[in-house]
């Protein structure tokens, strides 16, 4: 079954731990933590110790997403602070292999995230040892955006580029997502689906997920990791 993380950058930052036990009793499958520094992306938004407190309120997989300069300083910080996967940016990274073999040695799964210019031979032969391949379909740093349609070709290519190298691989898809493409991007390849504005603007959590879940259930490639 394909999985809907809903993303807390467009939560309600004064109740989070509100906000994320909502849409878990919605029927939310990971919780998605933006990480921005206003560096490698113009904003700002959390560190680990919100990571930390807010394990505390459920035991959804944390799907922390590193948009900052330098991820390699920070990694142990979020690893500690309770994610289970933790995903880093393919132009944010120096040497990536060694960032994705040392998260995954920390017992996380590790996860290498492209924006919308960056091809995806850049990540040839990393692939292999990817647990996870988070594609922008937004170029980072606001919520609220507009998909950009261009990238459907690009899920794509990569669902291809898995399927010949690694299937296990989980293909994450995050930025513009809604009621309106969900189904699309999943069929594109998309296993795992982050919401954000579409999920927490929409004013009632219990029936916009829900509409979610029925329109992937024709989608026909199971995702089975992680589970909660």
């Amino acid at each position: 079954m394909k999985k809907i993380a809903p993303s807390i950058l467009s939560a309600d930052f004064s109740r989070l731990g509100d906000e994320i036990a909502a849409v878990e009793a919605a029927g939310a499958d990971w919780i998605h933590i933006d990480v921005m520094d206003g560096h490698f992306v113009p904003n700002l938004t959390i560190g680990p110790p919100v990571v930390k407190s807010l394990r505390k309120v459920t035991r959804l997989p944390f799907d922390v997403h590193l948009m900052i300069d330098n991820p390699d300083s920070y990694l142990d910080a979020f690893i500690d602070a309770g994610c289970d996967i933790l995903t880093v940016h393919a132009e944010a990274a120096v040497h990536l292999h060694r960032t994705i073999s040392y998260i995954r040695e920390r017992g996380v799964s590790a996860g290498v995230s492209v924006n919308p210019a960056t091809p995806l031979s850049l990540l040839e032969d990393i692939l292999p040892d990817l647990d996870l391949l988070l594609i922008m379909t937004v170029n980072p740093g606001f919520g609220g955006q507009q998909f950009i349609p261009t990238m459907l070709p690009k899920i794509r290519k990569a669902k291809a580029m898995i399927s010949a190298v690694s299937p296990r691989i989980v293909i994450e898809v995050d930025g513009g997502i809604n009621l309106d493409n969900i189904s699309t991007v999943a069929q594109a390849g998309a296993d795992v689906l982050v919401a954000g504005s579409a999920v927490f603007a929409s004013g009632d959590y219990g029936l916009t997920l829900p509409a979610m879940r029925a329109l992937l259930e024709n989608s026909p490639e199971p995702c089975t990791f992680p589970t909660a």
